[in-house]
């Protein structure tokens, strides 16, 4: 194991640090002109595109494009089919995820001011939204739920799901997860092609206001083309964490939060900061003790090798000033007195507070979302959540003092810059009660 070690006193450390936390997830050129191909097609020519890009990609041989919708009917079947235990989990998970987002969702509000001027914002659901879901044996239900819950808590009326069905293969949890949390209509159809049809729409697949939810390069570098057309989430990085430790938690269960980002993909990121360096040596320690014992080692090995550090601070005011830096997607504060230590962290997707809080209950059960900004994005934007299936209109409604009032200023303003049609209609309103 050559994990890197960094230390904040080096007078290297900021270059070092910018080295290891570097992520360029731009598509090469041929990626780009394959998703750029399959843009146009699907956009061209509708559902027998979807049709073709099916039969190529996902080895599924479908004559009518209306064959590629799953009914409520057989969602509903997967959902009463599940052994009882695990439905009995996602609904749980569904319940505190859809009660989390519950807290999150605007009203519309108003004001009237003196001489009888109203002024507010109405906060309206998005007409449709569409939900790309890896499928096959890459199948997350989790994603699902996380995707689907906070459209239907703001009121979305129609959300779309996607999911290839690769040779066929159909994902039991992933239908069933659609069912509990409500999703209207699902296409067997994945990749580019997907986002496409989502953007443009064809005879069989609307298009929707926005579309959410993980894929891979090609669907990454579709939604990032499509933008404009509809809204995206986010384009997403590899996973991340960073725990922030001052030395006192079982060095244990520390390399094992490491690992659960790490068993991700070989790209993924995990960090400690802490400003015990004996204690940074017991986490290595343990981390080379328990990787054998991990299914996916191999993975593992090679995710803390290339992007894995220890990093060791003066104390931990400094591990916040470098959190703050990263603005990692999962941060573990496992540290005394959390609660107010909370308060010195700016930059973060999420924040998981305290020794007994692992990483892995958010991505499930808590109840926030797991969708998250990566690649330093929280240093400007949040989880998905309710908002982002929201939209707001301002209201504006002039009394006739309130047209003369404002229109002796507007007048000046607009004549300033030239834009007398602009000065005469707010003119034409001053004094005309």
């Amino acid at each position: 194991m050559k994990l890197t070690q960094l230390n904040r006193a080096d007078s290297q450390f900021w270059t070092d640090l910018d080295q290891l936390i570097a992520w360029e997830g731009v598509s090469d050129e041929r990626v780009f002109d394959v998703v750029n191909d399959i843009l146009k097609n699907v956009r061209q020519r509708g559902d027998a595109a979807v049709l073709e890009y099916t039969e190529r990609f996902d080895r599924m041989r479908v004559d009518v494009a209306a064959d590629l919708e799953i009914s409520q009917a057989r969602l509903k079947h997967a959902c009463d089919n599940l052994e009882p235990s695990m439905r009995d989990l996602i609904k749980t998970s569904a319940e505190r995820i859809r009660a989390y987002h519950e807290h999150q969702k605007a009203d519309s509000w108003s004001y009237k001011e003196a001489d009888g001027t109203l002024l507010g914002q109405q906060v309206t659901p998005m007409d449709k939204v569409g939900l790309y879901v890896p499928g096959g044996k890459a199948a997350y239900p989790s994603s699902v739920l996380m995707n689907a819950i906070p459209a239907k808590v703001a009121g979305v009326p129609e959300l779309i799901m996607v999911v290839p069905t690769p040779d066929g293969e159909v994902n039991e949890l992933v239908l069933a997860s659609a069912y509990i949390a409500g999703v209207d209509r699902v296409f067997t159809v994945g990749g580019a092609q997907a986002i496409a049809a989502l953007a443009y729409g064809t005879d069989t697949i609307p298009p929707v206001a926005k579309i959410v939810g993980p894929g891979n390069i090609y669907v990454a570098t579709a939604k990032r083309m499509v933008f404009g057309a509809v809204g995206i989430d986010m384009i997403a990085g590899p996973s991340e964490i960073l725990v922030i430790c001052d030395g006192k938690t079982n060095p244990d269960w520390i390399a094992m939060d490491l690992f659960s980002q790490a068993e991700h993909d070989e790209d993924a990121q995990s960090i400690l900061v802490t400003p015990d360096a004996h204690y940074a040596q017991d986490v290595i320690a343990s981390v080379e003790k328990l990787l054998p014992q991990m299914e996916r080692a191999e993975i593992i090995e090679k995710s803390l090798n290339e992007r894995g550090a220890i990093i060791v601070v003066k104390d931990l005011d400094e591990a916040a000033e470098v959190c703050n830096y990263i603005a990692p997607e999962h941060l573990e504060l496992s540290v005394d007195d959390v609660e107010n230590y909370v308060k010195k962290i700016r930059n973060a997707g999420a924040i998981f507070m305290g020794r007994y809080t692992a990483e892995a209950i958010g991505d499930y059960c808590a109840g926030p979302n797991h969708v998250l900004p990566t690649s330093r994005t929280a240093r400007f934007s949040s989880p998905l959540g309710v908002y982002d299936f929201q939209k707001r209109s301002s209201l504006i409604m002039c009394s006739p003092q309130g047209a003369t009032t404002l229109g002796k200023i507007a007048s000046p303003f607009a004549r300033g810059e030239g834009l007398t049609a602009h000065a005469r209609s707010a003119e034409y309103r001053i004094d005309a009660s």
